[in-house]
Order: structure tokens, then C-alpha cells, then sequence
């Protein structure tokens, strides 16, 4: 028998939201210790902190940190407050801190509006009061902010690529995929980023646009240059599932359980449903029990209607007492009692009686939609 069709995994995309840098640097693009007039960037960026009314500390660890962005293609403004400004950014800052987010939206506005604002200025603000409206749950309003942020062009190259990145993660969340894709294609080419996070969260976009041999494409990419991430794996899987290549998205999670990866009830489910749609009844029954066993799979409805389906095959091939075991295995966790009774009508078929009645009457005592079948069995 084949087994009734399965919705695929779904693509889990995870893209959290970071407050862009507060501090810029200048020309990010270069190496970090390069000079920019008589000071290096990573003393600049210090500088910026210090101005910012942040500790040495901070400071500090401002100056050492390296580019994030390093290959980007933008030249960097010389991101700076005007001086007439930075009391107003610091204000601002600390209403951030103190967790005022209406606050921090409500300032932000009237920072942008001021004449002295410079491009440095406005997106510092606009970043600020997207994350506070973020916060807030106002996500509609925190792309509109990350926007204009992103337009006003004035952050260093790590906050201005944290800030377009998460414009592209609210769009997301707002389900506007086309803009949402729009936005981190040119994050990609501007940036050159290729850490995997970043292609990973196009091919979620791409799949979510029911693009799917798009996103299969670069997961299947991602995989290759990363065997041991198990997200991207899994992503690749239900991208490949969507696409209707079964047979890859199989491949792809055989071989992860065979090393190991295979933790989690969802990932073996993932796995055995895919034996199961490819007829591959014993590795359906071995991954199976070998869940249970180590109990990575736990008794429940949904393992019960599996072992069923597992049980009506064994039937149709003529394995009854195969039948009998799974259909045994499935009765006790089921939600109802249709799989005693299966079981009873193949004790029954089977010439043992007395275990068939005391199947019949456990799928009485579950509830079954035809308990005449069940009394029937008791009767005879």
C-alpha cells in the first residue's frame, strides 16, 4: 500500500535583528589599520564611541573589531555627527537604553527634521527608531524607518549592511517576499558577504516564492561547503520536497543520519516518510524502531498512524505476523481504537480468537466508526 501523502518540511528561516553599530569608522572597505589621514579607522571608530558618551572599554573593542564587510563595494562615507548634533544622538541613545521605545521613536523624528542633520545623523536616528518599533511590534513601521535609514546613506559600512540586512528580514516577516528578495540581493552584491546565513536567507525568500529549484540550488551549494550545519541541511531537504525531487531530498537525509545528525523526532519523521513515499518499507520499520529505542521517538498519534501504514503493507504482502506486531505497536499510542481493531480482524483472519475478541474490545472501549465490526468479532 502507499502511503498517504505527506505535506513536506516546511523552510525554516531565522534572522534576528541587530542594532546597527553606533560608532562608524571610516573606510571599512580597506584593511582596518590602513591610515586615513594621520589616524587609523580603528581609531576613528573609538573615537566615534567616545563621542558617543561610550567607556574605554567599549571603545576599545570598537577599535579592534575587524570590518564585517570587508570586500564591500560602497565607498565609505566619512561618517561623523556634526558637532551641534551629538548631544541630541546622545539623548537619544540613552532613551534606547533606558528602553523608551516611543521615546526613542518620538525623538528620532524630530532628530531627522532638525536643519543641522547631517546624513550621518539622520540614518543614526532612523536605525535607532526601527529597532525601537521593532521592538514595539511595529514591524511595518520598523521597515520604513530601516529604509530610510538605508536611503539617508550616512553609516559606516558594517551599520549600513546590518541595517539594509534587516530592512530585507522585516520584509520578510511582513510576508513581502519580492521586496524581501529585492532588498538582500542588494545586500549581496553591494556587501560581497558570503557567509552562509546570508545565501541561506535568500533561498528561504526564493522559497517562499515557490521558487524552489532556485532554493534547492543553493542549499544543495551551502551544504557542500557546509556538511555539518543542520539547518541548512534541513532547509535543503524541504526545499528539494517542494521541488518534487523526493529522491535528492531522501539522499541528502540518509546520509545525515548515517553520521549522526539525524537528532530530533521531525528529522527522523523527515527521513521515514520519505522511505515510506519510496516504498522502502524495511528502512521505514529500522529507522523507526531505532527511534523509539533511543528515544528520539516518543509513543503518540501521528507515530501510530505511521506503524500502521507500515502494518497494512506487511498485510498486503502476506507477512501476517509482521502485520500483527506493528498493528500491535500501533494500537496502545493511537488516538482512537481503529488500529485494535485492524489488529483484531487480522488475529482474527489469523485463527486466534481469543486475542482477536480482546483486541475487538479495546477498539470498543477507543471508540471506532463502524463498532459493528467490532461487536461482530466478539459475537463470532
Amino acid at each position: 500500500m502507499k502511503p498517504t501523502f505527506r505535506r513536506p518540511l516546511a523552510t525554516s528561516i531565522a534572522a534576528a535583528l541587530a542594532l546597527a553599530l553606533l560608532a562608524p569608522a571610516a573606510n571599512a572597505q580597506q584593511d582596518p589599520t590602513a591610515t586615513t589621514g594621520t589616524k587609523t579607522m580603528r581609531q576613528q571608530r573609538a573615537e566615534r564611541m567616545a563621542e558617543l558618551g561610550k567607556g574605554k572599554e567599549e571603545a576599545k573593542q570598537a577599535e579592534d573589531k575587524p570590518a564585517a564587510y570587508p570586500n564591500a563595494t560602497r565607498t565609505q562615507p566619512d561618517a561623523k555627527s556634526s558637532g551641534k548634533m551629538i548631544k541630541n544622538l546622545q539623548g537619544l541613545q540613552e532613551l534606547f537604553e533606558k528602553r523608551d521605545m516611543a521615546g526613542v521613536v518620538a525623538r528620532a523624528e524630530e532628530i531627522v527634521a532638525m536643519p543641522s542633520a547631517n546624513a550621518y545623523d539622520k540614518s543614526f536616528a532612523y536605525s535607532l527608531a526601527a529597532n525601537a518599533a521593532a521592538d514595539q511590534d511595529d514591524q511595518a513601521k520598523a521597515a520604513d524607518y530601516f529604509r530610510k535609514a538605508v536611503d539617508a546613506n550616512g553609516l559606516d559600512n558594517d551599520s549600513h549592511y546590518t541595517t539594509m540586512y534587516n530592512l530585507a528580514v522585516i520584509q520578510f516577516g511582513l510576508e513581502k517576499y519580492t521586496d524581501a528578495l529585492a532588498t538582500v540581493d542588494r545586500f549581496l552584491a553591494e556587501s560581497k558577504s558570503e557567509k552562509p546565513e546570508h545565501q541561506s536567507f535568500r533561498a528561504g525568500i526564493l522559497a517562499n516564492l515557490e521558487r524552489h529549484d532556485e532554493a534547492a540550488a543553493i542549499y544543495k551549494e551551502l551544504i557542500a561547503k557546509n556538511p555539518g550545519d543542520k539547518r541548512i541541511l534541513m532547509n535543503a531537504v524541504a526545499a528539494l520536497q517542494n521541488a518534487d525531487k523526493q529522491d535528492q531530498a531522501n539522499a541528502l537525509l540518509e546520509d545525515a543520519y548515517k553520521r549522526g545528525m539525524l537528532t530530533e523526532s521531525r528529522e527522523l519523521r523527515a527521513l521515514y516518510i520519505g522511505y515510506m513515499n519510496a516504498s522502502r518499507w524495511e528502512d521505514t520499520k529500522k529507522v523507526i524502531d531505532a527511534g523509539m529505542s533511543s528515544g528520539v521517538l516518543q509513543p503518540g498519534p501521528d507515530l501510530a498512524r505511521d506503524y500502521q501504514i507500515l502494518a497494512q503493507n506487511a498485510y498486503a504482502d502476506d507477512k501476517i505476523p509482521l502485520a500483527i506486531d506493528l498493528y500491535g505497536k500501533a494500537a496502545p499510542m493511537a488516538a482512537d481504537g481503529e488500529a485494535y481493531l485492524n489488529l483484531a480482524k487480522v488475529l482474527e483472519y489469523s485463527g486466534k480468537k481469543a486475542e482477536a475478541k480482546a483486541a475487538a474490545q479495546k477498539a470498543l472501549d477507543k471508540g471506532v466508526k463502524k463498532p459493528d465490526d467490532a461487536r461482530g468479532i466478539l459475537s463470532r
